[in-house]
């Protein structure tokens, strides 16, 4: 009985609930400051900085040669990481992919895993060592820079924190989950970085906008598209913004006149294998129509995805679904969480670049009184070694009259007045400091260290000092270590005009016969004298030649006329810009075209003047005029220039001050030249009124404005044609039947195509199978309008497709 009583005793009532919240909270604290959040100073959680400092610790230099993962992952485990193997080695690999961290900390040998998803091999098989760049998170941790504390079971110290001579929080972010509380800081580009951080020491008062214009936004090691910047300034202003980012991917025309889409880089964390898994599954499903095939075309030089599309599909469509469906298309949550002083704030990008640079301040003062406290150490060694060298007949008696070190010491202090380290370092001098030579290099020592001593004196008396040694340091790093951004910032629809930031200036633009689109500077062709060598033009398929070509401004409107009676509207500056032989962008990259439209013509605007007009000519031979101030306001997905009827297509579009002729050619070969004066001015969407009436199964192929002194070339589709005078061309009543222009017969052919040119001008025939064939105006017969010409292009089984005026870059 009294032992119950005793045990009762013993017994202690406690509240669960209290204990409960107590232990939690216990729990959490710990998850927060010793686990899953980086301290703001040098943006690392307890693992990686345990990681880096056992590294060095075992001299893993990246001059030296690797050594076995295992045997880090053992020493961080044994000294510092009471935790499982595999959380140590995992953050070991995180810190060796390039496809998860900016800036590798960790050198790795071996195989680390990849962007498909794929595991590192085991620690017992990688090899590892630090970078140049680790070495500079812990540059000067031997200077007594930081504070150590005692490891798990205090027989060793670890540092609290890493001296970071770079700004490792911001450059290559962080992402833990704690208890409560979560962090996703971005990574960034060193080089930006380092600027915002000169800025703000240059000037404490700079706005988090002005900063904004130097550290543009996130940077991810995979690249991608960061599509808008309105997220971007609401984490470096809240600490907390949405960043859309998007798969980079480029449209294609293949060969066979089908379309792929490439795709050369993906969104941050986006595993590629499960990607192009899920775009299989949902191509199977019906999910995601026109995809006809789909690989991996990755290598070592670079990420490739092709996705063949179908004949029928539309390639931009297709694209936007994968970026509406897939992963090609993901959300950034950034959350600017870290530890200020083991205490979790979320911070806006002022506040995190500010307490690097206080933590800097700390680094370079801890060095300097470090390396003073040394520079004095040996001055006064210095000082006793001059005092010894000056009456060494002395020392020495006094020496061989001692009878042990400690009564040499005692003898030394006495009679010259020295401490008992200048005492020792006597004691200790070697007989050949002694001679001329040392003698003067002491001097030399003893001066530099007391210039040393006076600069380190003045750098602590000084924080403008400090603050410029930061930024000449970060300058360093950013020469050594920087590169270029990786992360394309775009613009989202909704945002600021773009036109704003593009500065004015004039551009020359070129399109192709294939639809290949590019903008290049003014100046890429300068101007020769008679007799030069000229430059290389561009490099297009080898079947493609400059169709359309002129100087326009980057802020001036290109209209885009398709044959669906379509218009589209580019800015200048949209194109993008390519070198002199570059290819050029398909311009079904830029518009939203449908599979079967192509582009009949394109006119470049400065100002939608209501003087001047565009006249639109279509296959069943109507004609209208409209004042171009009525296609003002053209939407992304272009809107209806002409009304059309009946299957009719429009085939060509001139812009005119109102006061020209025209013609009009037909495939039966009629012709029909009227004043433009006769086609009374009509609204956008209406239809036109009758060019030139058509015989059954006749269809116009050609319209031209009249240029006198020209000549009218007639090309049919067995290869023949002519030109002849435009003057045998009378000017008619608009709606008639029209003049002869041609003797079609059957080895001729229908007329395919008409221009009107002048001597100089050179013509391009194109047939159905590819094959061109380039001619001077002047070799062209001249013949009257009811001739049937002559052979222009043997065509061995083949016809005429199409027939352009070649541009002359």
């Amino acid at each position: 009985m009294d032992n119950e009583n005793q045990n009762r005793n013993k017994l202690i009532d406690i509240n669960i609930v209290e204990d409960m919240r107590k232990s939690y909270l216990d729990y959490s604290m710990s998850v927060i400051v010793s686990r899953a959040l980086p301290d703001v100073r040098d943006g690392l959680k307890p693992v990686h900085r345990r990681i880096l400092y056992a590294m060095n610790e075992l001299g893993m230099d990246p001059d030296k040669p690797y050594s076995k993962s295992a045997r880090v992952v053992g020493d961080v485990l044994g000294k510092y990481h009471p935790h499982g193997d595999s959380s140590v080695y995992g953050a070991m690999v995180r810190l060796a992919q390039d496809f998860n961290t900016r800036y590798l900390l960790v050198d790795g040998h071996g195989n680390f895993g990849s962007v498909d998803g794929d595991g590192a091999a085991a620690m017992r098989y990688t090899e590892a060592r630090m970078t140049k760049l680790a070495t500079e998170m812990l540059r000067d941790i031997g200077k007594e820079t930081v504070d150590f504390r005692p490891n798990f079971d205090e027989r060793l110290k670890e540092p609290v924190v890493l001296p970071s001579k770079f700004p490792n929080l911001l450059v290559n972010g962080s992402s833990g989950i704690a208890v409560g509380m979560a962090t996703n800081i971005p990574p960034h580009n060193l080089g930006e970085v380092i600027d915002g951080i000169s800025l703000l020491i240059d000037n404490d008062d700079v706005t988090i906008e002005e900063l904004s214009r130097v550290i543009k936004g996130p940077d991810f090691p995979t690249g991608a598209f960061i599509m808008g910047k309105q997220g971007i300034m609401d984490a470096y202003k809240t600490g907390r913004g949405k960043v859309l980012l998007r798969a980079v991917a480029e449209i294609e025309e293949t060969n066979k006149g089908r379309h792929r889409i490439i795709v050369s880089e993906i969104p941050y964390q986006v595993n590629k294998a499960a990607l192009i898994s899920k775009i299989a599954e949902y191509v199977r499903d019906k999910k995601l129509e026109g995809i006809s095939d789909l690989r991996d075309e990755s290598d070592r030089e670079g990420m490739r995805i092709v996705i063949e599309l179908k004949r029928d599909a539309n390639p931009n469509v297709v694209l936007n679904n994968l970026y509406k469906q897939t992963q090609m298309q993901t959300t950034f949550g950034i959350i600017n969480l870290a530890l200020v002083d083991n205490e979790p704030k979320v911070l806006n990008l002022k506040e995190m670049l500010t307490h690097y640079i206080n933590h800097q301040i700390e680094i370079i003062r801890r060095r300097t009184q470090y390396d003073l406290t040394k520079a004095e150490e040996r001055a006064h060694i210095v000082e006793g070694l001059k005092i010894a060298l000056d009456n060494i007949d002395a020392i020495i008696k006094i020496i061989r009259g001692s009878k042990d070190d400690s009564t040499a010491k005692a003898g030394l202090m006495e009679n010259f007045g020295l401490s008992e380290k200048q005492a020792q370092a006597i004691l200790d001098m070697r007989l050949r400091r002694l001679t001329g030579l040392e003698r003067d290099k002491l001097e030399a020592e003893y001066e530099a260290l007391i210039k040393e001593i006076s600069r380190l004196k003045e750098i602590l008396a000084s924080e403008r000092l400090v603050l410029n040694i930061i930024k000449e340091e970060l300058e360093e790093i950013k020469e050594k270590y920087g590169d270029e951004r990786r992360s394309k910032i775009m613009p989202s629809a909704d945002e600021i005009n773009i036109e704003d930031m593009i500065e004015e200036e004039d551009v020359i633009i070129t399109l192709t016969h294939f639809g290949y689109v590019k903008r290049m500077p003014e100046d890429t062709y300068k101007l020769q004298k008679r007799g030069g060598k000229g430059v290389a033009a561009l490099t297009t398929r080898e079947d493609d030649f400059v169709e359309n070509i002129f100087i326009t401004s980057t802020h001036d409107m290109i209209l885009y006329f398709t044959n669906k009676g379509r218009v589209y509207m580019l800015k200048a500056y949209e194109i993008p810009e390519a070198g002199r032989q570059a290819k050029g962008t398909a311009i079904i990259n830029l518009l939203n075209l449908d599979t079967d439209e192509k582009i009949n013509a394109v006119i470049p605007i400065s100002e939608f003047n209501p003087e001047n007009k565009l006249v639109f000519f279509t296959k069943n031979g109507i004609v209208k005029k409209t004042g171009l101030d009525q296609y003002a306001n053209i939407r992304k997905n272009g809107i209806i220039a002409i009304n059309l009827k009946d299957e009719d297509e429009l085939i060509s579009v001139r812009m005119t001050d109102g006061s020209r002729e025209m013609m009009l050619v037909t495939k039966k070969g009629m012709a029909i030249r009227f004043d433009e004066k006769d086609v009374r001015e009509m609204g956008r969407s209406s239809t036109g009124v009758k060019g030139i009436t058509l015989n059954k199964g006749d269809e116009v192929v050609a319209a031209e404005l009249v240029e006198e002194n020209h000549f009218l070339l007639v090309i049919s589709e067995f290869g023949y044609g002519k030109r002849t005078p435009i003057d045998e061309y009378k000017v008619q009543i608009r709606g008639g039947k029209g003049l002869k222009t041609y003797n079609i017969k059957k080895k001729t052919g229908d007329i395919v195509s008409a221009k009107v040119i002048n001597e100089n001008d050179d013509i391009m025939i194109i047939s159905y199978s590819g094959t061109i064939i380039r001619l001077n105006s002047k070799d062209i017969s001249v013949m009257g309008r009811s001739t049937q010409g002559v052979t222009l292009m043997k065509m061995y089984e083949d016809t005429v497709v199409a027939v352009a005026k070649y541009v002359e870059e």
